[in-house]
């Protein structure tokens, strides 16, 4: 067995949270990560000793290890998501086990609402259930950067390959239909200990990682948003001497003395004097640290204010569009009062209309007057004052709320904020929608300018306002006097950059098929435009070179094209797409609807 050393000094902390059905195997799965990481404690051996196992009998008895907390539940005592931890030489890990059964939706929703990785169990004697789904949908809503569907119990079905490829096809068939990023699949038997932390001999057909190998190398820290400073407050700390201290936890990027921020919702401008964490001073701080800044000015900052960069600031709107998961047998009543919990504020607010109800079983959108217990819908929320807020998409800590109920003060819904509502009724009348750009980008011959000339003709015969720019056509116009150097191909980007920006703030649904193979063209093209999504259009130089019919890969091969991308110029790929489509995974037809589902989920179409 693989020995840890255990030295947890400055190593990552990175968070899971684990989900299925009843009797999947989560409990097992848990107990046999602690066990072959060495991270059991005393209280659990002597568990196991109780429930009629010995120190050499642990890997029999696993599941043990949460029996304690699944009685409680069965009894009725708790539906609280439960907390376990473990670590190795490279990370520590905070696993949120939250309960199998249907009518524990919501705690899905809490113990993954700040998930980096979710791990899916399927019982593979069961194969895809209702309940699988319900979570996969809730893992995408929550835009969780990594979904792993272990496919457990494969030493039941004798470690058939076939069992776990109809498993794979299943779940890839359902989530066509949803906007995952990062979805991958292992078979595992957490009773065996196959392919959890040691690979075992019975699945050698199988040639991915182990579970603990994915948990411990994926890549998480680009995932979380490190660029736009935000930092509601928590509360405000009066020493002597006239010092003010300003408490919270950074939910977003990162800040160091001498920044200059702002205060919102006043707009009154400070500097930032000093920075404390854990009662030490620093010079800087970044997101998920709990910190205490001072400021030089004298300036009014209260609970429930948020300190943002001086020219870095959230939309502030009362009047947004939501997607809201409901966790009260009382349905939620259209033109309600609610009280509205976002970071450290409470404002009361109504939902005015129901868009739209979510069928968990095939992702069709229904008509609804309201939300039952455990429905997902879109929704219209009023507040009584305006928030600063981010999309959920771009942060989920600032995009994020919770519906109180004001009689009761229990918990009813959370909900994710998708984008302030986008018209009042006179200006939707006149078809006077706003626009947005929409950039696709990816290695030639991806599929960029296929997929987008399918939604284009979807666009055009429903007679919105859309227009298509892409890169061969522009470089027989707009850009015909530029070569293809880096300076070059940097000035056709903000040539586009600027187009694409101004159609879109007349209205205009700007589709831009660019390789535009640099993170600072991209950037460049969405601070052109008041609404922007980059969708990666994702394909692998192997097969891009595949499908080359033009012959272009054959002639940088041959060292005929300077400076191609993927092959003598490089490619960096989008960090934080607001969509990814794997063309070799996904239909032109398919690619093509998943785009104009997030345009409708965002309100630039209906």
């Amino acid at each position: 067995m693989k020995k840890f050393t255990k030295n947890t000094d400055k190593i990552e902390l990175v968070r899971l949270v684990t989900a299925g059905s009843v009797d999947d195997g989560k409990s097992t799965l848990i107990g046999r990560l602690l066990y072959d990481t060495d991270s059991l404690t005393e209280e659990h051996i002597e568990s196991l000793k109780k429930a009629g196992g010995s120190v050499k009998n642990i890997p029999e008895h696993l599941a043990h290890l949460l029996d304690g907390l699944k009685a409680e539940r069965e009894q009725g005592i708790t539906i609280d998501v439960a907390y376990r931890y473990f670590s190795t030489d490279k990370r520590r890990f905070i696993i949120a086990d939250v309960p199998g059964h249907e009518q524990y939706t919501r705690n899905m929703v809490t113990g993954a609402s700040n998930a980096d990785i979710a791990l899916l169990l399927v019982d593979a004697r069961n194969g895809v259930l209702q309940q699988t789904k319900r979570h996969l949908f809730v893992a995408s809503l929550l835009g969780i950067p990594h979904i792993a569907i272990v496919v457990n119990k494969m030493d039941a079905v004798r470690y058939r390959q076939t069992v776990y490829q109809r498993i794979k096809e299943d779940i890839l068939n359902y989530a066509a239909g949803l906007n995952l990023h990062d979805l991958q699949f292992m078979p595992i038997s957490a009773k065996k200990g196959d392919m959890v932390v040691e690979r075992g001999k019975k699945m050698n057909w199988y040639k991915g990682r182990t579970l603990l190998d994915y948990l411990e190398n994926l890549q998480v820290i680009s995932d979380r948003n490190i660029v736009d400073f935000r930092f509601p407050i928590q509360s405000v700390v009066k020493a002597d001497r006239g010092y003010r201290g300003y408490a919270g936890t950074i939910e977003g990027g990162k800040i160091k003395t001498g920044e200059k921020i702002r205060v919102l919702p006043s707009q009154e401008k400070a500097t930032v004097a000093s920075i404390k964490n854990g009662g030490k001073a620093t010079a800087n701080a970044i997101c998920t640290q709990a910190v205490m800044l001072g400021v030089k000015e004298k300036v009014d900052i209260s609970r429930g204010d948020m300190l943002v960069r001086e020219n870095n600031i959230p939309e502030q709107s009362s009047d947004l569009e939501a997607m809201v998961c409901w966790f009260s047998s009382e349905p939620l009543k259209p033109g309600k009062s609610y009280i509205i919990k976002h970071l450290t504020k409470s404002v009361r607010g109504r939902f005015p209309k129901i868009t739209y109800r979510i069928n968990i079983d095939d992702l069709h959108r229904e008509k609804s007057q309201s939300l039952k217990l455990n429905e997902i819908g879109k929704v219209h929320l009023d507040l009584t004052q305006p928030i600063p807020f981010d999309s959920y998409n771009r942060n989920r800590n600032t995009g994020s709320f919770i519906v109180i109920d004001e009689i009761t003060n229990q918990t009813v819904g959370a909900g994710i904020i998708l984008r302030k509502k986008v018209l009042d009724k006179k200006s939707e009348k006149s078809g006077n929608r706003e626009g947005i750009v929409v950039w696709f980008t990816g290695l030639s011959g991806s599929g960029k300018s296929t997929i987008a000339e399918r939604v284009y003709e979807k666009l055009q015969n429903r007679h919105i306002r859309t227009e298509w720019l892409d890169g061969d056509i522009t470089r027989e116009s707009l850009c015909k006097d530029l070569g293809f150097s880096k300076k070059d191909r940097n000035i056709n980007i903000e040539r586009v950059s600027f187009v694409a920006g101004l159609l879109s703030k007349h209205g205009v649904v700007v589709l831009a098929t660019y390789i535009s193979p640099y993170r600072k063209q991209r950037n460049l093209a969405r601070k052109q435009a008041e609404n922007f999504a980059e969708v990666h259009v994702k394909a692998s130089v192997k097969e891009c070179e595949r499908r080359d019919v033009k012959g272009l890969y054959k002639k940088a091969r041959n060292g005929k094209i300077e400076n191609f991308t993927g092959i003598s110029d490089p490619y960096e790929k989008p960090t934080k797409p607001e969509l990814t489509i794997d063309t070799k995974k996904d239909t032109v037809a398919h690619s093509a609807q998943r785009v104009l589902d997030f345009l409708r989920e965002q309100g630039y179409i209906e």
